[in-house]
């Protein structure tokens, strides 16, 4: 089988059709905590963001958490992270970019802290892709994935009304004890594989849907925020990310 679940014209074709993309990153972005746990307890300096495009977390990092950070993926559109720099009072060489493809890429630098959100579920083989990861880490540094849950409530949704990006994704690696077990035969120490957060869904594209689409959606939205509200947990059902942090050793 295939690794890869998409090819660069999927991702050529996902970003053209977005609008919106310079935004302002807020302190408070999403993962924001664990990151500068990360970073001030294991004294980070250098991160990279492995198919960050078009580079939130690596602005992110740089903007609030002043490391030095590197961008990689195999689809940049400079102009894009260009106006996302600029749209955070950030220059051209606040950020080093690398286009390539992870897989043919041949590199020897390694850094404190490598991160992924949203990439590692768009390969068939869970094992092979955080294998490259870990080879970005320094000996003592951390490797911070995070994914979607699929198999939660919000995967249903995707499953049920937009199945196209639905059969995009390696839903079967929607496992935090099948990561963790990958990190630890990897040699790595895992500090947490976990569902995160309390309730959300999502559609991609969402302007595009039917109004009756997007009532629906945001009934059951407001409904499981209600919920998760009075009964605040995590949870395979209704968690709608799965976060990873692992360490290698010395």
């Amino acid at each position: 089988m295939d690794n890869l679940l998409t090819d660069r014209q999927f991702w050529v074709n996902y970003w053209e059709s977005k609008t919106g993309l310079s935004v302002s990153i807020p302190e408070n972005y999403l993962f924001h905590k664990e990151l500068a746990s990360i970073v001030d307890t294991q004294k980070v300096k250098t991160a990279i963001e492995l198919g960050g495009f078009p580079g939130y977390y690596a602005v992110f990092l740089k903007k609030y958490l002043k490391l030095d950070v590197t961008l990689l993926d195999y689809f940049v559109h400079q102009p894009v992270t260009n106006s996302l720099l600029e749209a955070n009072n950030l220059s051209e060489s606040d950020i080093h970019i690398i286009e390539t493809d992870l897989f043919n890429h041949k590199e020897t630098k390694q850094y404190d802290l490598v991160l992924s959100c949203g990439l590692i579920e768009h390969f068939n083989d869970t094992a092979d892709i955080i294998q490259r990861h870990i080879d970005f880490v320094k000996p003592g540094g951390t490797l911070f994935i995070t994914l979607p849950n699929f198999k939660a409530l919000n995967g249903w949704f995707q499953k049920s009304f937009d199945r196209d990006n639905y059969d995009k994704h390696n839903i079967s690696c929607m496992d935090p004890e099948l990561l963790a077990s990958i990190c630890r035969k990897a040699g790595l120490e895992v500090v947490q594989s976990k569902y995160f957060g309390h309730f959300s869904i999502w559609l991609e594209n969402e302007k595009q849907k039917s109004a009756g689409l997007k009532l629906f959606k945001k009934t059951i939205w407001l409904a499981g925020k209600v919920f998760t509200k009075i009964f605040p947990f995590n949870s395979r059902q209704l968690s709608p990310y799965i976060i990873l942090e692992a360490r290698k050793g010395r």
